[in-house]
């Protein structure tokens, strides 16, 4: 655990049934999920060790059941672990009151799920506004730091509307709106766009970006779709069976699948659109004549890669050389997506 860490989150289980601790303490150490079962339990999060950086966009996925949504509550103790520890800013949530877990919540969490969750007889504003209200301030500060996050999320013109006057995309917009009202350092989504069509569901995804580019906040993000997964993460943790199969920065994960269940996930994406040149960039082969940006896909330097000369083409980041890609290696991938 770093200065920079966030979330810490140890050798968390997360065990549904009779005598959940009783029996976790007295449980095989090499048990299955599908022991566990046997035995009438359910392994809701199975021995996950995770961190959350400061500033860091981490997106779990998983098929349904497989345990994302679970391992989420159990950041913010929605859900009571069976054991292991969580720590937040420093904090084992695990020790704090009720008291001091709401504080927490209130003052450090902001929270978006799949169904809006909207009032339906408040406005825009006043939506927006509730938890401002719960929190106690006053009706002009609330309404201020509302009529800010609503411009902010692009609905301005829109604040005395009320919800059934709105689009599904526009009812989402107010959600992410609400949790953003208290000015959460982190952000839990669990799968706030999967009820929107595909064309809303993308401009959410370009709307969700642009704020994180702004407000640069810590996110764990649910989705199960993995091209949403590759478009919005730093890294992605990859859920089975209430486990972590794999959690690493989608080049990693396309490029170096680390078990057979993250290989099917990854074997029909274009590996030319999420690997960049910085993780081909190798410091010790830095090459000559210009750079190419780290940052840019292989598939954005196709043309460079076909008509280029250079065994070695220099990666660099913000005009620094940081290594060399070897052009070859960078073309085996962009031929196997064609």
């Amino acid at each position: 655990m770093t200065a920079d860490t966030v979330i810490s989150c140890k050798n968390v289980w997360k065990i549904f049934g009779a005598d959940p601790e009783r029996y976790l303490r007295s449980m095989p150490a090499d048990h299955s999920f599908d022991d566990i079962r046997a035995d009438g339990y359910i392994a809701g999060v199975k021995d996950v060790s995770i961190e959350v950086s400061r500033g860091e966009m981490l997106v779990i996925m998983g098929l349904s059941g497989s345990g994302k949504s679970t391992l989420v509550r159990c950041f913010s103790r929605l859900h009571e672990i069976t054991g292991g520890s969580i720590v937040v800013e420093g904090q084992d949530i695990m020790s704090l009151s009720e008291k001091e877990l709401i504080e927490l919540r209130r003052n450090k969490m902001g929270m978006v799920f799949q169904s809006f969750g909207l009032l339906p007889h408040r406005t825009v504003l006043e939506n927006v506004a509730f938890p401002l209200e719960m929190r106690g301030q006053d009706k002009h500060t609330r309404r201020e730091r509302a009529l800010e996050v609503v411009k902010l999320v692009g609905l301005e013109g829109r604040e005395e509307y009320f919800p059934r006057e709105l689009s599904g995309g526009q009812q989402q917009r107010v959600g992410i709106a609400r949790s953003l009202a208290i000015e959460p350092d982190i952000w839990f989504l669990d799968e706030p766009f999967s009820a929107l069509d595909p064309l809303i569901r993308r401009e959410m995804q370009d709307e969700f970006l642009r704020l994180q580019g702004m407000l640069g906040k810590t996110i764990v993000f649910i989705t199960h779709d993995f091209d949403e997964a590759l478009r919005l993460a730093d890294r992605i943790a990859i859920m089975k069976d209430g486990a972590v199969e794999q959690c690493d920065t989608p080049d990693q994960i396309v490029l170096n699948p680390a078990t057979e269940y993250v290989r099917k996930f990854t074997e029909d994406i274009d590996k030319a659109r999420v690997v960049h040149a910085g993780v081909l960039a190798q410091a010790d082969a830095a090459g000559e004549g210009e750079p190419v940006d780290a940052k840019a896909s292989v598939q954005d330097l196709a043309r460079l890669l076909v008509h280029d000369t250079r065994p070695v083409i220099p990666v660099a980041t913000n005009g620094t050389v940081i290594g060399g890609m070897d052009r070859i290696a960078a073309l085996d991938i962009l031929l196997e997506a064609s």
